[in-house]
């Protein structure tokens, strides 16, 4: 418990200063964010980090979390995306030359892993860019979410959520949490609006958005399961690694994002 308060006060005395300077300080933590949790998946898969995989996959992924704003003086012709699909080819080639080292499970596996870490943490960058209000109201869904879902859990869990994923979740957890950022992120909407919509509107969207959030853990939590690992890394003692911390956060930026509040 020592290890993980220590952590946490360090990791918030780093992170907090970043997301309200915004900028390049949060380009630049977006970009090491996503590389970091793309290594702890080419870790579980058992891949080597200094390979020409994990090199294109690296690339790759640079190329999705890049603000759109950085493509602006391309040649019309060079869709970003096309260019990470360039990137997805080079993988894919890679599975015809390694001589079934690497495997077209693999390259699948590092796509999906590209996208899927890849673009929530480009909706972190566009959070950031649009106002610190709805990067922080993204944070406090999913922050006030997890501690709900914890202390109720443990209060009144009985019933559980997903036991063959995450045996610890209930479904009194899940739904007290879920309860708990509604109120506290509608609070905080009321007092720092963002968007275009009602209240009640937004009090709706902050359950989905919780809801959200609690798939991502268990996305995360399941990928573990399938790998046989208890944390998907060890760079934040007492916490895991960068995808045990942002889980829930890769899921909601997208879809925030979907409803046009960034």
């Amino acid at each position: 418990m020592k290890q993980r308060v220590i952590t946490a006060v360090v990791a918030l005395i780093i992170f907090i200063p970043i997301i309200i300077a915004g900028g390049i300080w949060v380009d630049v933590a977006g970009f090491v964010l996503g590389l970091v949790a793309l290594s702890e998946v080419l870790i579980m898969r058992k891949k080597l980090l200094v390979s020409p995989e994990a090199f294109i996959s690296g690339l790759g992924i640079l190329a999705v979390i890049a603000p759109m704003g950085w493509w602006q003086d391309l040649p019309h012709f060079l869709d970003p995306w096309y260019i990470v699909y360039l990137f997805v080819l080079l993988l894919l080639m890679r599975t015809v030359v390694s001589r079934n080292r690497f495997s077209f499970d693999d390259a699948g596996v590092i796509t999906l892993s590209m996208l899927y870490i890849g673009i929530g943490f480009h909706f972190f960058i566009a959070a950031r860019d649009v106002s610190l209000v709805a990067l922080l109201y993204a944070l406090f869904i999913v922050w006030t979410t997890d501690s709900g879902a914890y202390m109720i859990g443990r209060k009144l869990g009985k019933h559980k959520l997903a036991p063959h994923i995450s045996p610890n979740k209930t479904w009194e957890g899940s739904i007290g949490g879920s309860l708990v950022a509604t109120i506290v992120g509608s609070v905080f909407w009321y007092f720092f609006p963002t968007g275009h919509f009602s209240l009640g509107v937004m009090i709706l969207l902050t359950l989905v958005f919780s809801i959200v959030g609690q798939f991502g853990d268990l996305v995360e939590s399941a990928l573990k399961r399938y790998y046989g690992v208890k944390d998907s890394g060890k760079i934040l003692p007492g916490h895991g690694g960068i995808l045990d911390r942002f889980d829930s956060l890769l899921l909601v930026l997208p879809v925030i994002h979907l409803f046009g509040l960034i």
